[in-house]
């Protein structure tokens, strides 16, 4: 068996090398062989970081709550981030504004639920028109309504160094204040995630 083995190598090498011999004056009037030529490698550059400090200032108060977003949340998050980047505030502005629209909506841009809905409050923020924060196609407008949003925040002296609830507390007016910190972890890394991007 052995030797039935090392013929047929032979055999195979032999047939290599006698077609090599045969094939190489033909090879070398062939077409020139293609010269390496350097190809662009592309470079991931990281994205500048946010100050996760600066996020968080104070530290989270409470357990913190944390859902699933589809691709409608996510877009509503980075519509406030842009909102949040044009009225000049910073990333903690950012963080305030989407843990108070996750409270509010879960980050859907909600219109009138009818007999479920909490007066006449609707979009991301449960703004209510009969309390001056626009029309109804002004509130559910993402843009508008973050902006609406900011645009209290501002008014509040002193925000950016009082707890999350207590700042989102004093423009929403709500009645339940202390349900917005549950969410400012998650308003964090949603701000880190897509603050540069």
């Amino acid at each position: 068996m052995n030797t039935i083995l090392r013929k047929s190598v032979l055999g195979v090498a032999g047939l290599a090398f006698a077609g090599g011999v045969f094939a190489g004056p033909a090879a070398a009037h062939a077409a020139p062989s293609v010269e390496s030529v350097p190809v662009a490698v592309a470079v991931q550059v990281d994205k500048p970081s946010v100050d996760k400090g600066k996020l968080v200032p104070h530290g989270v108060q409470g357990a913190q709550s944390r859902i699933d977003l589809s691709d409608e949340q996510v877009g509503n998050v980075k519509a406030i981030i842009a909102a949040t980047k044009k009225a000049g505030m910073d990333e903690r502005a950012a963080v305030v504004s989407i843990a108070t629209a996750l409270q509010e909506s879960k980050l859907e841009n909600l219109g009138h639920l009818g007999d479920r809905n909490d007066h006449d409050s609707q979009g991301l923020f449960q703004q209510r028109p009969s309390s001056g924060w626009g029309t109804v196609e002004q509130i559910t407008d993402p843009e508008y309504s973050t902006m609406a949003f900011l645009k209290g925040l501002k008014q509040v002296d002193g925000w950016q160094d009082m707890p999350l609830t207590k700042a989102a507390q004093t423009v929403q007016v709500s009645a339940y204040p202390d349900h917005y910190a549950q969410w400012e972890q998650m308003a964090a890394d949603l701000v880190a995630e897509h603050w540069n991007s």
